[in-house]
């Protein structure tokens, strides 16, 4: 059984939903320890304990220590199946992160996976759905990953009750080389908030910012959405993503109290500037998110910048077996 240390690197549940999945696709058993030690609040929490007993329902694992607030678990895999999910975070624990898990191992099923997730689909500390939808799996379907995310309802903190639904088909990846990303074709985005938050106009404003600041640093262009929906709590975001000739780079702000619009806005285009400036084919995001697959595919990418959440991940990924490297901003796969 191989040993990891959840309190290594950054210490958080990145080193879990890496761990679970990857041990489902290699089929190595796994004793995760001292789970997400370097938190305020350690051990499992509800979106780890959903992300965790979804994989397990998918490879029909033996685990041991699954409960709230434990600090160790076992988990031993078996066969990867498909067939249809139904998950209930709960809470407003992130949808996407519970996603994270499960995508990297459900691709490998012999028939599709049909998930359906109930929780937070825009909050703190996760990629928000826009996100994972159109950088996150635009990307990986490059590279011939086969999936489609549907979003029927936003979900934000603290009540969460947004809902998404996956359908993941067998596939396989081909080798994952994005080290130049090219020029900038298109550049779009979502601005999303509260119905109630309509009368203000803060989809409209967060957008607004977004388009000035761009167009002013950059001269181009971006195609906006505004929504607003009938969510359970209060809240607002945007999510930009460039298209370029060979990669997708995203980035994204979130609104709270005592947060204007503008600032929401202004803070999302500024990051995505600030990763188009760098010329690398990848946003810092999708260079922590893409480390799996890169492993399971081969190849190298170049990224905006390379953070302790990235740098954790090469390091469980490569105590399955695998061989990733990390020099400057490019990770690499030497298997």
């Amino acid at each position: 059984m191989l040993n990891i240390d959840g309190s290594q690197g950054e210490g958080g549940g990145q080193i879990l939903r890496t761990s679970v999945a990857l041990s489902a696709v290699t089929q190595k058993a796994v004793k995760i320890t001292n789970i997400r030690a370097n938190r305020p609040n350690p051990g499992l929490q509800a979106q780890h304990l959903n992300a965790i007993a979804a994989v397990s329902k998918l490879c029909d694992a033996d685990v041991y220590g699954l409960v709230l607030g434990s600090r160790e678990i076992e988990f031993s895999p078996k066969k990867i199946s498909g067939g249809n999910f139904s998950i209930d975070i709960g809470t407003a624990g992130s949808t996407t992160l519970v996603l994270q898990s499960l995508m990297i191992p459900a691709f490998h099923s012999e028939e599709k996976l049909k998930i359906k997730i109930t929780g937070g689909t825009d909050v703190r500390w996760s990629p928000p759905v826009d996100y994972l939808n159109f950088v996150t799996l635009s990307l990986l379907k490059k590279f011939g990953y086969d999936a489609e995310l549907e979003l029927l309802k936003r979900g934000y903190y603290p009540k969460g009750g947004g809902e998404v639904l996956v359908i993941i088909k067998p596939s396989r990846l081909e080798k994952i080389e994005l080290t130049e990303r090219g020029e900038i074709l298109n550049t779009m985005g979502i601005s999303h908030a509260h119905s109630d938050l309509k009368k203000s106009e803060v989809a409209e404003r967060q957008s607004k910012s977004a388009r000035f600041l761009f167009f002013n640093k950059l001269k181009k262009e971006v195609k906006m959405k505004n929504e607003y929906s009938d969510t359970l709590s209060y809240g607002s975001g945007i999510t930009l993503w460039a298209e370029t000739e060979n990669s997708i780079l995203g980035a994204d702000s979130l609104g709270e109290k005592g947060k204007r619009a503008e600032t929401v806005g202004d803070e999302a285009a500024r990051n995505l500037i600030d990763a188009l400036n760098t010329n690398a084919a990848l946003d810092k995001h999708m260079a922590d998110q893409i480390v799996p697959y890169l492993a399971l595919a081969g190849g190298s990418v170049s990224v905006s910048e390379i953070t302790q959440h990235t740098k954790t991940n090469v390091e469980i990924v490569n105590k399955f077996g695998f061989n990733l490297e990390v020099k400057g901003n490019i990770i690499s796969s030497k298997c």
